[in-house]
């Protein structure tokens, strides 16, 4: 970066103002900032550094890159990050030695350990990421009578259990179907979209009750539920096509009314469950029906959208936050698609999981889920060839598990950032550095900073009238907490 030239008037002006500013600032609450940084062409991985000390400072020179942060300002409470754990994933693990399933579990799972998932995502009946497809009832079966979660219980439901069991009380366990049974849809097919037939929406209701009383009955607390995943894609794999208008009538005419029929009005449902490009309409069809509104407790929403380019689509998060304050947003998909097992170290599959965080979290998410938690050394399995990248995959032939740069990543957020937290105030001075900013529950400030470029950054975070001086490495992402 060149240093711009500055006249000797400038110059002089700078001094006196520096002088004016130089005041006393007031007593701040924050005594020291530990760095901790993960960063390309470094052994840093969520490394701690030296701790940097604060110090009294004035006015600021726009020739200087500033991160200020302000907790008399405060937004969203945090809910927590996590992933999905998907048949993939559970049957990648079941192939594991048992100390490399541990190792993984406290990696993810255990706060101090490793990097603190409090969120989990499963799915209701088979996915794309299942090694076949397959329904909970027979064909046929309305009543449900036949309703069955078995097939669950040889992979899925034991590495839920034992991921509950490393997070405690604080996992959060959410579950999204991918399409009704084939039966109930318009096109006879559980793949290929199709939309689930009107003589079968209370049906259709009643089955998301019975897989919640199934997975309670096991064990498993279900905190909530997406209404379809990916509404609008008619994908080769499970799919199911949703409008607005339609799934704003499924909520309001029969899945509220089924879950609070059946006592469980505290699952915190999730709209919507698709791109960030369509979210607004998504989200003002059903939220403006008063009736269907009263079910809903958040919009959900996933990263696939490369037609749009650039970082506008964050501006539409940022439009459902401002206009229904009273529902949260949830990030509940993404990954790195077209896997390539010659990719595992490119620095891009992190810097991804980067700068949508730092940008969702800015624009009012309140929770974040990658897609699949753990996949073998193919990006699979899957039945139908759709493979992608996990921040973390399992060599099944050695046994050995391969951690790719987006766990350490997404682990800047997750091990720091602590439920409850809220974020306050920040503001960067530079495009070159992204930030967000979190005040957790025991009184430490944590604040993520990216820098995507190839060059070195100096700044100053300041707070309180006083500056810590640091620089942000090139292609890296840090944590400060200051306490």
């Amino acid at each position: 970066m060149k240093t711009p030239i500055i006249s000797a008037l400038a110059i002089a002006l700078a001094a006196c103002s520096m002088n004016v500013n130089a005041k006393e600032p007031k007593k701040s609450t924050w005594t020291e900032v530990i760095p901790y940084a993960t960063a390309k062409d470094t052994d840093l991985r969520l490394t701690e550094q030296k701790a940097l000390s604060f110090e009294p400072f004035g006015q600021p020179l726009e020739t200087e890159a500033m991160i200020w942060l302000d907790t008399t300002h405060t937004f969203q409470s945090f809910v927590g990050v996590g992933a999905a754990i998907t048949d993939a994933a559970a049957e990648t693990f079941a192939k594991l030695p048992a100390d490399k399933q541990e190792a993984l579990l406290s990696a993810y799972f255990d706060p101090a350990e490793g990097i603190g998932y409090t969120l989990a995502r499963t799915h209701i009946a088979s996915c794309d990421f299942s090694s076949s497809m397959y329904d909970y009832v027979d064909e046929g079966d309305a009543s449900l009578d036949s309703f069955d979660v078995s097939l669950d219980e040889r992979y899925r439901i034991p590495m839920i259990k034992r991921a509950m069991e490393v997070a405690g009380d604080d996992l959060k366990l959410y579950a999204s179907p991918w399409s009704p049974p084939a039966w109930m849809k318009d096109s006879g097919n559980r793949l290929r979209g199709g939309k689930l037939l009107p003589e079968f929406r209370d049906a259709w209701a009643r089955h998301f009750v019975k897989f919640i009383e199934e997975y309670e009955s096991r064990g498993m607390p279900m905190w909530g539920l997406t209404v379809q995943n990916e509404p609008m894609a008619v994908q080769t794999w499970e799919s199911c096509v949703f409008t607005a208008e339609e799934e704003r009538d499924f909520v309001r005419d029969h899945l509220g009314p089924a879950l609070e029929s059946a006592g469980m009005s505290d699952k915190k449902l999730i709209v919507w469950d698709h791109n960030r490009d369509l979210i607004y309409q998504r989200a003002s069809t059903i939220l403006n029906d008063a009736e269907a509104a009263k079910y809903v407790w958040g919009v959900g929403f996933h990263w696939y959208e490369p037609w749009t380019g650039g970082d506008m689509q964050f501006y539409n998060l940022q439009q459902v936050a401002e206009s229904y304050p009273d529902f949260k947003l949830v990030f509940t998909e993404g990954c790195a698609e077209s896997f390539d097992a010659t990719r595992w170290d490119a620095w891009e599959l992190g810097e991804r999981y980067g700068h949508s965080m730092v940008s969702d979290f800015k624009a009012g998410t309140v929770a974040w889920t990658d897609w699949n938690i753990l996949l073998n050394e193919r990006g699979g399995p899957n039945h139908v060839g759709n493979y992608c990248f996990a921040p973390v995959h399992a060599n099944t032939n050695e046994g050995e598990l391969i951690f790719t740069n987006s766990y350490y990543y997404i682990g800047h957020f997750s091990k720091f950032i602590k439920p409850g937290a809220k974020r306050i105030a920040s503001s960067s001075s530079r495009d070159q550095i992204r930030e967000v900013a979190f005040l957790n529950p025991d009184g430490s400030l944590a604040l993520v900073v990216l820098n995507e470029t190839e060059e070195p950054l100096e700044f100053r975070i300041l707070i309180d009238g006083n500056a810590a001086k640091t620089t942000s490495l090139p292609r890296s992402i840090s944590t400060y907490i200051l306490r």
